[in-house]
């Protein structure tokens, strides 16, 4: 027994291609994680009233993943329910290196060429270039330190085809078992943090993909969810603003003791993992309304944010090197505060650089693949 595409609202069809929304959700994500490096490094994450806002905005890269769960997944969610199909293991793992490696090896050049203070010995060259910082100990180097969570992104894109194969039994009438099976393997990946893996000194084995896995597999959900009829979940998502405010409570959670201690002071594993519920809280309540729900989405699909959203991937590997840039430039003494005019100057920097990115190396990959 199958799905008929007919018997679900037109935003949550499974094989609808480009959904504006989550570009524009892109943007915003971007944007946050802008927020909370320039925070950190102006030392306004350390003010006592505003400080864990600020340091709290990293809740965008559960963002990121969960739109990196929703669209990856979204075809396997289709193919159990026979509504289409998957794309080949090769060409997906082709189109995803297209997709994010031109741009960011282009990154690594030119940091470890001219930016100082990189320590830019062979080790730290093959560990970014290969997107294995998060397993090299003393990789993570200046302007670059974000990329930690690329490299969590690549090894889901590594693993996701595998997980396809796993619950390809579950089709047809046996689909209605992914979605409890799914939800199972986020939930027993909760006690990553807890698990004694022995690992080379500064490297933190809940850095790997295991331990955020529940935020991916809270857009794996969605993607689940768009390929049935609706549920009481749709009739929920409809609800835009009470999504935001569950959304909004998991974030103010988030930046109290429960989540960890204010600043970059490693948590303990209970607090690391309530930190990835409410993250995956909030990334399902703002994408929810958008994939499960009909209605207009102004904001979010703005030309201008629609833009921003197109550029969102470019933000995210060049704004540290233009926060990095700022600093001198404006004579600024890192940790010394100027934390709204760092920021203004660094977004503002940021989107030209990434437009450009996009326009002279993102695009004309896509396309040559496309042509390929």
């Amino acid at each position: 027994m199958t799905t008929s595409t007919e018997s679900l609202p037109k935003s949550v069809a499974p094989l609808r291609g480009f959904i504006p929304s989550l570009e524009g959700m892109r943007a915003f994500a971007s944007i946050g994680i802008i927020v909370t490096h320039v925070a950190f490094q102006t030392g306004a994450a350390n003010s006592p009233v505003m400080g864990r806002i600020w340091g709290r905005f990293d809740l965008a890269v559960a963002l990121f993943f969960a739109l990196s769960g929703f669209l990856l997944w979204r075809p396997h969610a289709a193919q159990a329910r026979g509504l289409g199909r998957a794309q080949p293991i090769g060409r997906y793992l082709w189109s995803r290196a297209v997709r994010i490696l031109p741009a960011y090896w282009v990154v690594v050049t030119l940091v470890l060429l001219f930016l100082p203070n990189t320590g830019s010995s062979w080790r730290v060259w093959a560990a970014n270039l290969s997107l294995t910082q998060v397993f090299v100990p003393l990789t993570l180097t200046e302007g670059m330190t974000q990329m930690w969570s690329l490299s969590v992104e690549v090894a889901f894109y590594l693993v996701l085809p595998f997980l396809g194969l796993a619950l390809a039994a579950l089709r047809g009438d046996r689909a209605r078992f992914r979605i409890p099976v799914v939800a199972a393997v986020a939930a027993i990946s909760l006690c990553w943090a807890f698990v004694p893996v022995s690992t080379p000194e500064a490297i933190h084995h809940d850095n790997w993909l295991p331990g955020y896995f529940p935020w991916f597999a809270a857009g794996m959900l969605l993607a689940e969810y768009t390929t049935r009829p609706p549920t009481w979940l749709h009739r929920l998502a409809s609800h835009r603003v009470l999504m935001a405010a569950i959304a909004l409570v998991a974030f103010g959670l988030s930046a109290t003791p429960l989540a960890g201690p204010e600043g970059l002071v490693r948590p303990e594993p209970w607090q690391f993992e309530v930190k990835i519920v409410l993250g995956a809280v909030l990334a399902f309540s703002l994408l929810a309304p958008l994939v499960l729900a009909d209605g207009p989405r102004r904001i979010l699909e703005h030309p201008v944010t629609l833009a921003l959203g197109r550029w969102s991937y470019g933000i995210f590997i060049w704004h540290l090197v233009i926060l990095a840039m700022v600093f001198p430039v404006f004579g600024i003494i890192p940790f010394s505060g100027h934390f709204l005019l760092v920021l203004v100057v660094t977004v503002a920097l940021s989107i030209p650089v990434a437009a450009a990115s996009y326009a002279l190396i993102e695009e004309p990959m896509r396309v040559w693949f496309r042509r390929r």
